[in-house]
């Protein structure tokens, strides 16, 4: 008998296609700007630096631009000035203008060294006790010390150490702060009531000591009109933290000649009274001179004023232009200069004409 013939199976049909999944456009970061291109972007932000902070303060253009220098070459600056000198308001405009996380803390006799740094505390987690460190002010981009002259050199000496090395230490383990980091400190002469010297190992860490001093009239007279009227425009960021790195990497590039950093070297050495061959009116005023920081911090900040500028080199007119910024917290006068009226400022500019400069430089002895 025969088998049935088994019946014919349809076709098989091919399966459809599968649909491709659509192209995932991969953002392509932009190449990292060239040196030129950071150079270029430095000088032209100046011009809008100064317009924006303008919108809150009124003339200060030197002290401005010495700020600025210390800024960007990565330096602490010091600032010296009487009550309602708009100290602590510039120092938060700049915070605004590089949008740096700003910290204020207000130095007073019973501010302790915990209150900057941080402290240790005890937790319960979950029937579990830890000790737990809360970080302090100090953990900020930009760390306004408010008054810092008001408070023992103890407490003073808490910021030490985050100064030196961007670092704080609490109960043996180290606590990296974030980059940048920036102290800006306001002080009140010290003749006023109430206030403690810095310990002189402090003010060498302060790249800049920048005086501000009373406005002219017609300054005065816009700051009393803009701060009685209607609010001003708020402050445009510009530029960030990360630029602000960049920043100084860029400064330490700049050229210096030798001969150039050997007279910032010279200014530093002639402000010591124990050295051999110094001018004998610092034998007899100064009790003790500027160290090598000087030196460096003249030449840093030099760099980093020809870049605010738009040149390319440094010239002995730049190191003449820091050095009673750099020097003036560097010199401890003695009590027969203070006995003759001698100012610190008065003995930095004798030094300028003493010791000689680089030849071929104008101004040079």
């Amino acid at each position: 008998m025969e088998s049935p013939i088994p019946p014919e199976l349809p076709p098989v049909s091919a399966p459809p296609p599968i649909p491709e999944p659509p192209a995932v456009s991969v953002p392509v970061e932009p190449p990292p700007p060239t040196d030129l291109e950071l150079a270029d972007r430095l000088a032209a932000g100046r011009s809008q630096i100064e317009r924006e902070l303008g919108k809150s303060i009124v003339g200060q253009q030197a002290v401005i631009e010495q700020i600025l220098v210390a800024l960007f070459a990565g330096g602490h600056c010091l600032i010296t000035g009487a009550p309602g000198l708009a100290k602590t308001l510039l120092v938060k405009s700049i915070a605004q203008v590089f949008q740096l996380e700003f910290q204020r803390i207000q130095f007073t006799p019973d501010l302790m060294p915990a209150d900057i740094t941080g402290t240790e505390i005890l937790q319960d987690h979950g029937g579990v006790r830890t000790m737990t460190f809360v970080r302090g002010p100090v953990f900020a981009n930009l760390l306004l010390a408010d008054e810092i002259n008001r408070t023992p050199p103890k407490t003073q000496a808490a910021l030490l150490e985050a100064m030196q090395e961007h670092q704080v230490t609490a109960a043996g383990v180290r606590h990296t702060l974030e980059e940048p980091f920036f102290v800006l400190a306001t002080q009140n002469p010290i003749e006023m009531e109430g206030t403690y010297p810095l310990p002189e190992a402090q003010l060498d860490r302060f790249m800049l000591n920048v005086v501000m001093d009373y406005l002219p009239e017609d300054d005065e007279v816009q700051v009393v009109l803009r701060t009685t009227g209607r609010r001003g425009e708020p402050i445009v960021p510009l530029f960030s933290g990360a630029d602000i790195l960049r920043f100084h990497q860029l400064v330490r590039q700049v050229p210096v000649a030798e001969e150039l950093a050997r007279y910032a070297v010279r200014l530093a050495a002639a402000s010591r009274p124990r050295q051999s061959g110094g001018p004998d009116f610092v034998k007899n005023w100064v009790t003790w001179g500027a160290g090598t920081r000087a030196g460096q911090n003249l030449i840093l900040g030099a760099k980093s004023r020809v870049l605010l500028q738009g040149r390319t080199h440094v010239t002995a007119d730049d190191i003449r232009f820091l050095a009673v910024p750099v020097l003036r917290h560097r010199i401890l006068l003695n009590y027969r200069a203070e006995a003759e009226g001698v100012q610190v400022e008065q003995l930095i500019q004798r030094l300028l004409e003493t010791v000689p400069g680089p030849e071929g430089t104008p101004g040079a002895k």
